[in-house]
């Protein structure tokens, strides 16, 4: 695949992005540029006129438990596991030193 890209091009953008390649590294990546830019003209050549637009290229369905009431914690015990407890509620820190 001959390469649609120069040596020079990936160069500029090497520099424009602060990067010092190698010649080996500019031959790489001119090789690597050219392939990804190939992909990307074979894709914009595909006709896609008649094809909706998608989110998700399957079709998804909610795959979560139905919500169902169940017991919740005793509220005692849960604040007698706490380290501060204030007027039956967790006692947090300030954050950045608010006043109450």
């Amino acid at each position: 695949m001959a390469p649609t890209i120069s040596k020079q091009d990936v160069a500029h953008v090497a520099r424009l992005a602060r990067l010092a390649l190698s010649e080996e590294e500019l031959e790489l990546y001119t090789t690597q540029l050219a392939s990804v830019l190939g992909h990307a003209r074979d894709i914009e050549a595909l006709d896609i006129a008649d094809v909706p637009p998608t989110a998700h290229p399957f079709p998804l369905s909610n795959v979560l438990r139905e919500d169902e009431p169940r017991p919740c914690l005793d509220r005692d015990e849960v604040l007698a596991a706490a380290p501060e407890v204030e007027s039956a509620r967790f006692r947090i820190p300030r954050i950045l030193s608010e006043a109450p």
